[in-house]
């Protein structure tokens, strides 16, 4: 029974497919290469339909496996008879190049590591119309009439005579030897890979040069922080991104080529994908797609540390995972039981689907538990008169230096983009002798995905019921404009820019000295309500110290009222707003002494003590 033919057989003659299967019954013995029978017929045939032939041959000289492909490439399939990884599969690819050289390519090569071949060859036609043939291995190899090209040995040009009579078949064996003993010698063991990637970023019609380079920069810092290896970075210039594949069919399969020739695992693309996009994409690449989302998800879930972070990033992940969930419909399906409920019943990705939205409802009920709960705490803040301070700004711009400075809160900082993500509070004391609450806020960043906006609700609801914002800049960064936009449209969107923000430009020790007096002073006109720190250092902090002092509402003053009983509502309005240090319940009157500021205390101003021997007013 004939053998079938795989691949791009589309249109192809029926003469032609039973040429093609005779291959089937060649042999090229043991100690053959290849023979010249076999090079004429997939010569010909090849030259004929102008697509790539391509034949597995094993150590027995027996053709396994013969595929069609198109004019430039053939796809190799995965080898059935794989043997121990410490040695080669037993197999040596041949295929042809119609109507090009027969020199073997950087894809052609980077096949031998993929499929763990004893060798791949290729055949072209030379100058007079005459089969030649170039064969690769492995090694680094100095034998006459080879060359090395990487990691490989090429050897050739063979004409087919020069092949049949050749010592390929010992060269195999004895590369074989040596990667068996180099493996022994280098275990792997359990040890943990590193991937590999190539990102990958569509510049459209809009978009200038140094955007682009600056959002792939940024791509690669947090692939860096996923502990992701890059490889390559490739731009697809296009009016706007192709709805199918983002980045077009033709780039798709080009970028194929260039992940096997560069060992990647993934590609990392820089926009969020449609999960029509990223179903298209690994069908026709191979390999795992990920966009800028999953790779900043990936970060979150890495660097949760409390039970409120684990759940918003995993409420953020199932909302980003939901519309991309994939299966094979009526295949997992689950039966019913009983009369009208034979044949396919509810399939197994509509159960994942339900029981990821089951989760989320979940998630959500548990984090709006969080969110009164913070609710709480922040009315108790506003009873006792406590203002709260928030550091927000770009991811990586130093937020949590500066709260270890100011704190001595002893939390990880990295300079890593997204190092910490649980927010933290802790109690800090102005110069003007004030108690204040100051919170670390989760590091904002260009692009952000909307499932993190939605999932941190709870999160940066702390920034919308602060009092004063210091915005953390990197003043050393080259995108530094850029950042400040990104923070600022945010803030927008939340609602808060009428509230009181202080710009803090970090980092000066990073700026040169001639460069910090001219730059800083121009800045200062720039923004003028502005301070220049180092948080690593220390340089500036005071200063900082002092404007959020002068920008946080009203200053606290010791005062003591005698309110009558017949206005005793106003020692509720005091207990809700004000710190009570004592309170007496005379004959006539309630005594009582608080801190508090100008705009709690307008109500009661007629009932205030001005006598400084009756009780008198401080400032604390």
């Amino acid at each position: 029974m004939p053998q079938n033919i795989k691949g791009n057989i589309a249109g192809l003659k029926k003469s032609l497919l039973l040429q093609l299967e005779k291959l089937y019954t060649m042999n090229t013995g043991h100690s053959q290469f290849i023979t010249e029978e076999i090079v004429s017929l997939i010569t010909s045939v090849s030259e004929k339909i102008k697509r790539e032939i391509s034949v597995y041959i094993n150590r027995k000289g027996k053709i396994i496996d013969v595929a069609v492909g198109d004019k430039v490439t053939v796809c190799l399939g995965e080898i059935k008879c794989r043997r121990s990884q410490r040695r080669f599969t037993g197999i040596r690819c041949i295929h042809t190049h119609p109507g090009g050289s027969a020199f073997l390519s950087d894809v052609d090569l980077s096949a031998i590591d993929s499929l763990n071949l004893d060798a791949i060859a290729s055949i072209g036609l030379d100058e007079n119309n005459e089969p030649e043939i170039y064969v690769g291995m492995r090694g680094n190899d100095n034998t006459v009439n080879s060359d090395t090209q990487g990691n490989y040995v090429i050897y050739g040009p063979y004409s087919i005579n020069g092949i049949s009579c050749s010592s390929l078949m010992d060269i195999i064996e004895m590369n074989e030897k040596l990667f068996s003993a180099k493996i022994k010698a280098y275990p792997t063991g359990n040890v943990q890979v590193q991937e590999r990637a190539i990102l990958v970023a569509v510049r459209k019609q809009n978009d200038s040069e140094e955007q682009i380079a600056e959002s792939l920069s940024e791509l690669s810092q947090l692939a860096d922080t996923a502990k992701v290896k890059v490889l390559y970075q490739i731009v697809q210039f296009r009016v706007r991104p192709d709805m199918a594949t983002y980045i077009g069919k033709g780039k798709a399969k080009e970028l194929s080529l260039k992940a096997q020739v560069l060992e990647a695992d993934l590609l990392i693309f820089d926009d969020e994908l449609s999960p029509a996009q990223l179903r298209n994409l690994e069908e026709i690449t191979g390999i795992k797609i990920i966009d800028r989302t999953d790779l900043i998800l990936d970060i979150f879930a890495r660097r949760a540390r409390t039970l409120e972070g684990k759940l918003q990033v995993e409420l953020a992940q199932l909302n980003y995972l939901l519309p991309r969930l994939t299966g094979k419909g009526l295949v997992l399906s689950r039966l019913g039981g009983g009369i009208g409920t034979r044949g396919p019943g509810e399939t197994k990705l509509e159960v994942d689907r339900r029981r990821i939205r089951k989760r989320i409802t979940d998630l959500k009920k548990e984090l709006e538990a969080v969110r009164k709960n913070r609710k709480l705490h922040r009315a108790r803040r506003k009873r006792r008169s406590v203002p709260v301070i928030s550091i927000c700004g770009y991811t990586n711009s130093g937020k949590s230096t500066l709260l270890n400075r100011l704190t001595d809160a002893g939390i990880l900082a990295e300079d890593k983009l997204f190092a910490t993500l649980d927010p933290t509070t802790k109690q800090l004391k102005l110069t003007d002798n004030r108690p204040a609450l100051i919170s670390d806020t989760v590091g904002f960043i260009n692009k952000i995905p909307h499932h993190l906006v939605a999932a941190f609700r709870a999160t940066l609801e702390e920034v919308i019921e602060s009092d004063v914002l210091l915005h953390i800049v990197d003043i050393s960064h080259p995108s530094m404009y850029s950042q400040m936009e990104s923070v600022n449209k945010l803030l927008a969107d939340l609602g808060v820019c009428e509230k009181p923000i202080v710009t803090v430009f970090n980092k000066i020790d990073k700026l040169e000295k001639s460069d910090k007096i001219c730059e800083v002073g121009s800045w200062r006109n720039r923004f003028p309500d502005s301070v220049f720190i180092s948080a690593r250092t220390g340089e500036g902090i005071n200063e900082l110290l002092e404007m959020i002092s002068l920008n946080l509402p009203g200053k606290m003053v010791r005062e003591t009222y005698r309110i009558p009983y017949t206005h005793a509502s106003l020692i509720s309005h005091f207990h809700n707003r004000a710190k009570v240090i004592q309170e007496n319940y005379l004959e006539q009157y309630i005594e009582i002494t608080i801190d508090v500021d100008e705009k709690t205390k307008m109500p009661a101003e007629e009932f205030r003590l001005t006598d400084c021997a009756d009780g008198g007013n401080t400032s604390v």
